[in-house]
């Protein structure tokens, strides 16, 4: 009997997502590419974008129904309103929107050696990016009176990991924008969160200095990386239906770092 409710369980929880329409950003690797499959395979709809269209069309080109693979900047906000629109006009809406795309910047440096430029960089993708993204289509979920809005952000934003100035400070303000349009779209049906990792073991992270990732996994009381898998479980029920009551909020994802 346990097992026959758990797979009645799995086999209605895979059903939330059939008839739904998925943007998500950063979708041709990582974190992206991970979410953009569990929800692939839950029955979604997607939108895929990201700057390396070619990647996103070798990882989905066996589902030309049910994926359109968009190759974007998101920084550029002309870029995300037409592909907003080019998804509406495919797709009739968009229920769920994934900010996955992001980069780090430079790091291992202190603050008062971070060049302007590379701050600026990491601010215009990591923040600006979903900025732009959201505000293209909640105008959508507010006439459809639903929405599930997921802004990826980090346990940096949090805590602040020294050596990391410009992607601590970006993700702090996604999480500050998490927070307001959280309230704001509270009464129409949308759900807007963020999701914070420690350390997920991704093509980002395996670019960056061992000595910046030790001191990252360091401070996990488990003494090791998240799994792609474990985000993208994590991610999907936060998109989902069944979370209907949580917004403004951050999920951490720390393997115990954050406790509060």
């Amino acid at each position: 009997m346990f097992i026959q409710n758990t797979i009645k369980f799995l086999n209605n929880y895979m059903d939330n997502f059939k008839g739904q329409v998925a943007m998500v950003t950063g979708a041709a690797s990582g974190l992206g590419l991970s979410i953009a499959r569990k929800l692939l395979n839950s029955g979604s709809q997607l939108a895929l974008l990201d700057l390396n269209k070619n990647s996103l069309l070798n990882a989905f080109d066996n589902f030309p129904e049910q994926v359109l693979c968009v190759g974007i900047d998101i920084t550029n906000q002309q870029l995300v309103e037409n592909s907003v629109a080019e998804i509406l006009a495919r797709f009739g809406k968009i229920d769920i929107l994934v900010n996955c795309a992001g980069i780090t910047g430079e790091t291992n440096l202190k603050s008062h050696q971070v060049s302007t430029e590379n701050l600026q960089k990491v601010f215009e993708l990591n923040f600006m990016g979903s900025f732009y993204t959201s505000k293209a289509v909640i105008p959508n979920m507010i006439s459809n009176n639903y929405g599930r809005i997921l802004h990826i952000a980090s346990i940096a934003g949090k805590e602040g990991n020294a050596g990391m100035l410009a992607y601590s400070a970006s993700k702090a303000a996604v999480i500050g924008m998490t927070k307001v349009q959280g309230k704001e779209y509270a009464e129409n049906g949308i759900t807007v969160n963020a999701l914070a990792p420690a350390v997920i073991q991704t093509p980002l992270v395996d670019a960056m200095p061992e000595t910046q990732v030790k001191y990252m996994t360091d401070k996990i009381p488990m003494k090791r990386c998240g799994t792609l898998e474990e985000a993208a479980n994590l991610a999907a029920y936060i998109v989902s239906p069944l979370n209907s009551f949580t917004t403004g909020f951050t999920f951490d994802l720390s393997g115990g770092r954050a406790t509060y």
